[in-house]
């Protein structure tokens, strides 16, 4: 498999990745709050924060599948690269609302380092390229 398949796969994967936890968060707000690593808090008008969670995951996986889809494979590494802050930022959420550190570390530390590499392999994709040159042949 090429480099080009396996990096477009990661993005893929990326893009739906967050696109489900948007709309988990959107249609299980009872269930999805568990999975993030925090307790399914908050209640009554406060429960808007899973609907702001679940907006801005969908809309990161919208601009993942839209740069994928023109090609523009650089400039999506840099926006998965900053896209990276995200699960960092939710560890750091879950480690101080009351998460363990072990979900912090295997849901979303883990989830940052798939997105890193994801990213580094899209900004270094043209760089494994060769180009050939065309043979010259001596003339007879």
């Amino acid at each position: 498999m090429k480099r080009h398949h396996i990096t477009t796969a990661l993005a893929v994967l990326t893009g739906a990745t967050v696109l489900f936890f948007g709309l988990n968060f959107l249609l299980n707000p009872d269930g999805a709050p568990a999975g993030f690593g925090i307790a399914p808090w908050p209640k009554g008008n406060a429960d808007g924060y899973f609907v702001v969670k679940g907006i801005r995951d969908i809309a990161v996986a919208f601009t993942v599948f839209l740069l994928l889809a023109l090609g523009q494979r650089r400039t999506l590494g840099w926006v998965v690269l900053i896209d990276a802050i995200i699960p960092l930022g939710d560890m750091l959420t879950v480690v101080t609302h009351g998460g363990t550190f072990t979900t912090a570390l295997s849901v979303h530390v883990s989830a940052a380092a798939v997105v890193v590499l994801t990213a580094v392999m899209l900004l270094t994709e043209g760089s494994t390229r060769t180009t050939q040159q065309p043979q010259l042949t001596p003339s007879s």
